[in-house]
């Protein structure tokens, strides 16, 4: 039994160095029939990133260009300097095929998505434990100036303030943990009745009564 044809669109947002990549990592390695959503950025690839893999590295014209003629699902400027969004056919396809996508973007481009695609689209938010974690979390890092920190730990602030928006919520104390829940949740929507053949379980079970009779 299973999916009748609707795809899910798992969208996993929360502040930097909350540790959302790794909990979504986690994810993908229990299941390997998920896949990541590759969204379109305007920065420069990081050392180790390559095109189409962690982004669709384009340029600020190209990023307009798919903006102004509604190619993207959602969009954002991050930081007040680079630009990513999520490209609108992309997902669409997957959807209507039956698949299962994780998206990891900003609660701005969660609610975009809500509003586009209703049910479809599974909001989930990863907090941490506490505020003080996540500040050592990110100086851990060593990828940033304390410029950096500042501004990500001001953002961080927004996302945490608009938390109520989410259908779930995952603290991120033990990887291994948040894994489990977000496991839980995609089996969880998975099994609804509006997923699950459950009319095709429901006839063979009673066919397999009538026989017993």
């Amino acid at each position: 039994m299973g999916d009748t044809g609707r795809g899910i669109l798992l969208v996993v947002s929360g502040p930097s160095g909350v540790g959302k990549g790794t909990v979504i990592s986690g994810l993908m390695e229990r299941y390997p029939d998920v896949e990541l959503s590759v969204s379109c950025t305007t920065r420069q690839p990081r050392a180790g990133e390559s095109d189409e893999k962690e982004y669709h590295f384009i340029s600020d014209n190209e990023f307009e260009q798919m903006r102004r003629s509604g190619q993207l699902l959602e969009w954002a400027q991050v930081h007040d300097r680079h630009y990513y969004g999520t490209p609108r056919e992309l997902v669409q396809e997957a959807l209507a095929s039956g698949r299962t996508l994780v998206l990891e973007i900003d609660y701005q481009g969660a609610q975009s998505v809500r509003e586009q695609l209703g049910d479809q689209a599974v909001l989930v938010f990863i907090a941490p434990p506490s505020w003080r974690a996540l500040v050592e979390r990110l100086r851990k890092r060593h990828t940033e100036s304390q410029q950096a920190i500042v501004e990500r730990l001001a953002s961080a602030r927004e996302e945490i303030e608009n938390m109520g928006m989410y259908d779930y919520v995952v603290v991120n104390d033990e990887v291994a943990e948040a894994v489990q829940q977000l496991s839980s949740i995609l089996l969880a929507k998975q099994q609804t009745m509006e997923r699950f053949d459950w009319r095709r379980l429901r006839d063979e079970l009673l066919a397999q009564a009538d026989e017993w009779r």
